[in-house]
Order: structure tokens, then C-alpha cells, then sequence
């Protein structure tokens, strides 16, 4: 069972009494520019709270890592868990050891393989990734066709890491909107992962250049590989702003480009409302309440026309 709230009406709806909870937070890692408006999200909302204390660790991008984490989470007793998975794949054994412990856990942002069987006092709060990648190939869609390229046009993909649900739903989404008969005459030539890294992003794309590849638009699964895509072009001297570049998160290097007249499209995924969302759930299981086990922040699609809404955003 899922539900799609309201980010504004989120808090109300998941409201908790008073209580002391400290609660144990594992991040995938902290060098990435969304995830910190995430966890600052988680933070900044705890505050807020009375005696609700948050104890963010660094998985560093290491499986292993953030399952000793968890576990050390539990030796400690705390009331509940977040964790934002470093692997989508890997999460039975974090779902299981909090289990054990009966201690709630509550995924944000990242989907877990086993959502679908989570244990009652166990939850997932992110986005539904079915609308973000929609939402920006039906955008790249609707741009080629306005600039008269609607016969056929060229698209080059660049993923995000290859273990994470949110990057393999993504791609799927922009596959799914391309056999659509409104933009069937879109085609692929090229799709790789970047793992998110704007650095691994602009080396990718600079190599696509330099093989003189023919491209219409470039749909990047997120901002950051959108900005290296958009530097490599710069570097390579061509005009970013004469062709089509997405990506999703609306973050604010990723708004500064389209402010810029360089990126597109982007999508906004609420990272603040997601971290507020998890601590809310978290809390309302630590004190033995029921949520669903999908609660959904809607995605909203950024142009040119409506960036200045989103501007402080993320």
C-alpha cells in the first residue's frame, strides 16, 4: 500500500507525540550534493523537535560499511534506524538485522530490493522514480519536437550507478516514453553510466564527442552529470545552449545552469521534504504507530518558465 502526500501537509499527518528518540542515520555518503541537502533535511527537522537526536554516519559508499553501521546502531539501543542504502540490491541484510533487534528502520530516498516485503515496522520514503525519469524524457520529448526535430532525432543516455534502483528506473522510464507513438522517432546511440559523479560525467561525454558522435539532446539521470556533460562541452567548444541537456533533482548548480541557458529540463525531488518525511515515519514507528510502507513525495518537472519556484529549494 503507498501513499502520495503533500510535502507541506506531511509533517501534520505523520505528527508524534512527545518523546525522547535518538535515532541512528546511515547516508550512502556525504560527498554528493542532493544527498547533503537530504541529510541537512533530516538535521535541520530533529531540531525542531524535543529530544529527538540524530546520529549521521558516512557509509563512504561501502556496502560493508553501512551494514556496521546499522549494526552498531543496534549495539548502542537506539530507538530507530534511517538508512539510505549505498545498494539498493544489498538491503535484506540490514532489513534483517534490524528486524532481529526489533528496531524500526525506515529507507529514504533509495528503494530497497525488498520493499515489498518489509517487515511491519519497517518503511521506505523517497519519491516514486516511475515519474522522474517520465516526467524529463516527456520534457525532452516535447523540446525536440518545438525545435522540428520530431523525424528523427538522436539521444545520448547517461546513467547513474548501475546498483542503484533509482538510476535503473530512471533509464527504464526514458525507454518507456521513447516506444510511446508520440516519440517513437526518438532514438539511443549511446547509453553509459556516469555513477552520478559530474567529473565521471564530463570524461564520458568528452569521449563521446571525440568520437564524433551525432546527437540531438543528452538525458543525464540526475543534475550533477548533467553539469559535467554541459563542462564537456564547453571544454570541446561547443555551444551547451544550442543543444538539449537534462537531468533530475533541480539541485542548485543544476538551476544556476538553466538559469544560464544551458540545462533544459530538470526534475525536483523534495531532498528536505524526503529527510523530514523519514524522521517523521521513523518516529511514529519508535513509538509503536503503523504507516504505510511506502509514503511518496512527489516529483515536479523544472523548466526555464517556472525555475525561479525552486531556486531555494535544494
Amino acid at each position: 500500500m503507498k501513499k502520495t502526500l503533500i510535502v507541506a501537509g506531511f509533517a501534520a499527518l505523520m505528527s508524534t507525540s512527545a518523546m525522547a528518540a535518538n535515532i541512528g542515520v546511515s547516508m550512502a555518503r556525504f560527498d554528493d550534493n542532493f544527498l547533503t541537502v537530504l541529510r541537512n533535511g533530516m538535521s535541520d527537522y530533529a531540531k525542531t523537535l524535543p529530544d529527538t537526536n540524530l546520529q549521521i554516519e558516512d557509509g563512504g559508499n561501502d556496502v560493508a560499511k553501512q551494514l556496521d553501521q546499522v549494526k552498531n546502531f543496534i549495539a548502542s539501543k537506539v530507538d530507530a534506524i534511517i538508512v539510505n542504502p549505498v545498494d539498493t540490491n544489498a538491503t535484506q541484510a540490514i532489513s534483517d538485522a534490524a528486524e532481529a533487534a526489533h528496531i524500526p528502520l525506515v529507507y529514504v530516498n533509495r528503494e530497497p530490493v525488498n520493499v515489498d516485503t518489509l517487515p511491519k515496522d519497517q518503511a521506505f520514503v523517497a519519491s516514486n522514480e516511475k515519474d522522474s525519469g517520465t516526467l524529463e524524457a516527456t520534457e525532452v520529448c516535447r523540446l525536440l519536437k518545438a525545435a522540428g526535430k520530431d523525424k528523427s532525432a538522436n539521444i545520448l543516455v547517461m546513467e547513474g550507478e548501475l546498483s542503484n534502483q533509482a538510476a535503473v528506473q530512471r533509464t527504464k522510464d526514458v525507454h518507456e516514453v521513447i516506444a510511446t507513438p508520440d516519440c517513437n522517432f526518438m532514438h539511443i546511440v549511446q547509453e553509459q553510466t556516469a555513477n552520478w559523479q559530474r567529473d565521471q560525467a564530463q570524461n564520458l561525454m568528452t569521449n563521446w564527442l571525440s568520437s564524433g558522435i551525432k546527437y540531438d539532446a543528452v538525458i543525464s539521470n540526475n543534475d550533477e552529470m548533467a553539469i559535467g556533460i554541459i563542462q564537456a562541452m564547453k571544454a570541446a567548444g561547443v555551444d551547451p545552449s544550442k543543444t538539449i541537456v537534462s537531468g533530475v533533482d533541480a539541485t542548485q548548480d543544476g538551476l544556476a545552469e538553466m538559469k544560464a541557458g544551458n540545462l533544459k529540463a530538470t526534475v525536483f525531488q523534495d531532498a528536505a521534504g524526503q529527510g523530514r518525511g523519514a524522521v517523521d515515519t521513523a518516529l511514529t514507528l519508535a513509538k509503536g504507530g503503523t504507516v504505510d510502507k511506502k509514503v511518496y513525495v512527489p516529483f515536479q518537472l523544472v523548466t526555464p518558465a517556472n525555475m525561479a519556484t525552486f531556486m531555494a529549494k535544494n
